[in-house]
């Protein structure tokens, strides 16, 4: 992958990755992650297209303005962000967790600049979510858990994967080193209490979101690993009713991020969705 650079989208100063000529790709992440989980996907997908791997507006090494963090307010600095980058086709949008809501919120607002989705165990799918993620809907609790701790980044690296192996200690450093960024508890735990609470994920944007997805029948692939701890896969079913015109595939003895532990087979199945 190459080197993250930054630039300013409006005010905001935003990390980013571009690689590779072709039909436009943006790769979105999850909440409290960076561009760094595309590592593995950027330079496969930049051999047929031109890939965009950003760390969001609240998130990465990116800046965290006191703004409200919601879905629509995500999915506007993605469009900002390819004003700025000057990418004017539509593009393919690929989203992880928070990302794929995200995607899916981009496509609801900017039908027109959307070729094909990719879903990859993404939020808006069903209220269960890790308990981790409850408990910071909770006043001060939540404040309190987002308090910079090497051992809490350890832990919420090792819940990503099925395959203890993949939690490494680069990766262990990484998430330390995005816990260590000044006021990234305030964008966090603004984004998390729009998306859920304490009972989990809140169903009136979900419902309200894929409804308006739906209508667009864009063309999707949604993709789940069967033994995710953050979100569960039993999502992919309700996924499968409320797009069914998308494809899907369900990886076995996988986590939340099927990028990473099957990087060689998920970009396989992306770039053949793609190019379809």
């Amino acid at each position: 992958m190459n080197q993250p650079e930054f630039l300013n989208v409006g005010q905001v100063r935003t990390r980013h990755v571009t690689q590779g000529e072709g039909e436009p790709v943006v790769l979105l992440h999850g909440i409290g992650r960076s561009l760094e989980d595309w590592a593995d996907t950027v330079p496969a997908f930049a051999a047929h297209h031109r890939v965009y791997a950003l760390d969001l507006i609240g998130f990465g090494l990116t800046d965290k303005p006191d703004v409200p963090y919601t879905l629509p307010g995500l999915a506007r600095f993605v469009r900002h962000y390819l004003d700025a980058v000057g990418e004017t086709r539509p593009v393919h949008l690929v989203g992880n967790s928070m990302g794929g809501a995200v995607a899916q919120q981009f496509a609801a607002m900017y039908p027109q600049q959307v070729r094909k989705l990719v879903l990859v165990n993404s939020a808006g799918f069903g209220r269960e979510v890790t308990f981790v993620l409850r408990l910071l809907a909770v006043p001060k609790l939540g404040e309190w858990l987002m308090a910079p701790n090497p051992r809490n980044s350890a832990r919420a690296v090792q819940g990503l994967f099925h395959d203890s192996r993949f939690a490494t200690a680069e990766r262990r450093r990484h998430a330390q080193l995005l816990a260590r960024q000044p006021n990234r508890a305030r964008s966090y735990l603004s984004v998390a209490r729009f998306l859920g609470g304490w009972r989990g994920v809140h169903p009136h944007w979900r419902e309200a979101l894929t409804r308006q997805v739906a209508e667009r029948k864009l063309a999707t692939l949604i993709i789940w690993g069967d033994r995710d701890k953050i979100l569960p896969a039993k999502h992919l079913e309700h996924a499968r009713r409320v797009y069914p015109h998308a494809r899907s595939h369900l990886f076995p003895q996988t986590g939340h991020m099927p990028q990473i532990e099957r990087a060689g087979e998920f970009n396989a199945l992306v770039l053949k969705f793609l190019g379809e």
